[in-house]
């Protein structure tokens, strides 16, 4: 799927992160979602490589980065502490400055990653998601009924632990159908294999509860005290005119209650954007990082 993408391992100050590496050109940081791995991009980043160095990270707790322990208040699954991961990855490959691109959880990192480190990422693009804060103090029936699994996930350990390990690919699979197109044929079988390869692993499921339960609590109280502030660099807004988030949300409206510069639009897809709509994803975010 990305043979043409050097794999690397790098150690951070609180982990080790997996990624992969390609292309010449301003780098380009690529951050997935849950439950997946950086191979959720495999449509999109070698076209993408071939005018910018493309980096496709696992995020602690994902894919085969570590799987750090808790911390207090869950810290060390805190968008701050997943997001210092990416600025030092960065770092260490020798890049000041970067564009940053994500999906979902990805979305959420690089978020908080543009509120910490404002001077770094130069554009962000954010696909389907709205702001956690958002979503969270504004949740309704409706958002409980369709993203339950936040409220399933941040349940004390080891409850959601014990029953999604029961059958994990079974989970796996019935979140991703749901939040897509409804259906699977979008998910290569190689994808699908790497996705219940790395979600089979205990201490990953684990690890992907951890980031939802901070996602419910210390990164409420970070977003809180960033009220003030809003994200300074060119944001770019995407989801899929299928799925929950553009249904639910006035979605760029909402991204200008926390960024100066928004733009954005639909894609033909449910949540999962660059499987789905590869061709119509790519264009978007090309048009954006060159614009």
């Amino acid at each position: 799927m990305l043979e043409t993408f050097v794999p690397m391992r790098l150690t951070t100050s609180g982990a080790t992160i997996h990624l992969v590496k390609a292309g010449t050109g301003y780098p380009l940081l690529m951050l997935h979602g849950y439950p997946q791995t950086h191979v959720m991009w495999h449509k999109i980043a070698p076209r993408l490589a071939e005018e910018f160095t493309v980096i496709l990270a696992d995020l602690r707790g994902y894919g085969d980065s570590s799987k750090p322990e808790d911390g207090l208040d869950h810290y060390n699954y805190s968008k701050r502490a997943m997001a210092q991961d990416m600025v030092e990855v960065m770092s260490q490959l020798g890049y000041k400055e970067f564009f940053v691109v994500g999906h979902d959880r990805g979305a959420r990192v690089a978020h908080r990653m543009t509120l910490d480190h404002a001077q770094r990422v130069k554009k962000l693009a954010v696909l389907d998601i709205a702001p956690t804060y958002k979503m969270l103090m504004s949740a309704d029936k409706e958002f409980a009924t369709v993203y339950y699994h936040w409220f399933f996930l941040i349940q004390p350990a080891d409850h959601p632990e014990r029953l999604i390990g029961a059958q994990p690919e079974y989970y796996l699979r019935s979140r991703l159908e749901r939040w897509g197109a409804n259906s699977m044929e979008v998910f290569t079988p190689e994808a699908m294999a790497e996705y219940v390869r790395c979600f089979s692993d205990p201490t990953c499921i684990h690890a992907t509860c951890e980031d939802y339960r901070a996602a419910a609590g210390i990164d409420l109280l970070h977003d809180e005290a960033d009220m003030p502030h809003k994200v300074q660099c060119p944001l770019l807004a995407l989801w899929g005119e299928k799925g929950f988030v553009g249904h639910k949300y006035d979605v760029l409206a909402t991204w200008r209650e926390r960024a100066t510069d928004v733009h954005g639009h639909s894609i033909s897809s449910g949540h999962f954007l660059a499987e789905e709509a590869p061709g119509e994803t790519y264009s978007a975010l090309r048009g954006f990082l060159r614009g």
